[in-house]
């Protein structure tokens, strides 16, 4: 995933908000949609391996997507935003919530 300018304001304005709302460090819940893959599970996995991550996943009604949500300690929004990216960049067609 190249980086847009409207991914970059984007993610300007969540640390923005985070810094705003959290006092760091944080547990942060990280939501993402993607279709139903079990590789693609694991790559998120991946990118969160030895945090000490609460990782949960469930199936749409129809199993064509699955949500992966990930609670973690993160040390500031600017950690956030990096995991947010490497999933990005490594899960194609991955949203995040």
């Amino acid at each position: 995933m190249s980086s847009t300018p409207e991914s970059e304001a984007f993610y300007e304005k969540l640390k923005s908000q985070l810094l705003d709302t959290a006092v760091w460090p944080s547990i942060y819940l990280y939501k993402f949609i993607i279709t139903t893959d079990a590789s693609k599970v694991e790559q998120i996995e991946k990118v969160f391996d030895n945090m000490g991550a609460v990782i949960t996943t469930k199936k749409s009604k129809n199993a064509k997507y699955t949500s992966v949500s990930i609670k973690v300690m993160m040390k500031d929004p600017d950690a956030v935003v990096v995991k947010y990216k490497e999933v990005g960049d490594m899960v194609p067609g991955v949203m995040s919530l």
